[in-house]
């Protein structure tokens, strides 16, 4: 399943990872990760004190793919409406949903200060890139000045996670671009 080149510390991450996205905390044992890993029970507690600490890993990994992913869009070429679009439009599983997403509604991540922290980090990081585009924005006179950009940037958060949550409902990624279309309608700079 894994590349021959991909560390024994990987694979059990990226097992976790996986896991973690497809069954939640309680749901990932230590003996589902070894065995997607393809590793023997030693390997786990060689790279990692247990559970906890190689879900953290996981979580952690997933967090920096996010932002990666989304700082690619959000500063990338463009203007800040154009950013944003980007960033709402790009490629994503949309039926499978976000794994970060996900992991705020499994109640033992959420319960583990540890665990709940790179996600948390993860939301404000976005919440913070988002405001500062809509400003950037609002100081090229592309959005409104009344428009508060924290608000703004929190309203774009819920579109995509709420997108998910309805497209995973409706078997469909229609529900997820019509959230999309909606926001960019109200968003779009006044010709």
């Amino acid at each position: 399943m894994y590349s021959i080149r991909m560390s024994t510390q990987d694979r059990l991450i990226e097992s976790t990872r996986e896991l973690l996205w497809e069954r939640g905390y309680v749901g990932t044992s230590p003996k589902a990760i070894l065995e997607r890993a393809g590793v023997g029970q030693g390997s786990m507690y060689h790279h990692f004190h247990g559970k906890p600490d190689l879900a953290l890993a996981a979580i952690r990994r997933t967090c920096e793919e996010l932002r990666a992913a989304a700082q690619s869009v959000l500063e990338g070429p463009g203007t800040p409406y154009e950013r944003i679009r980007a960033y709402l439009q790009r490629e994503r599983d949309v039926l499978r949903g976000c794994p970060v997403g996900r992991l705020t509604m499994d109640p033992d991540v959420v319960a583990n200060e540890d665990l709940r922290a790179p996600v948390d980090e993860t939301i404000a990081w976005l919440r913070e890139q988002l405001a500062r585009i809509v400003e950037e924005g609002q100081e090229q006179g592309q959005f409104a000045r009344s428009l508060d950009a924290r608000e703004i940037a929190a309203t774009v958060l819920a579109t995509v996670q709420g997108g998910y949550v309805l497209a995973r409902a409706s078997g469909s990624p229609a529900a997820f671009d019509s959230g999309v279309r909606g926001l960019l309608s109200l968003l779009r700079p006044a010709s």
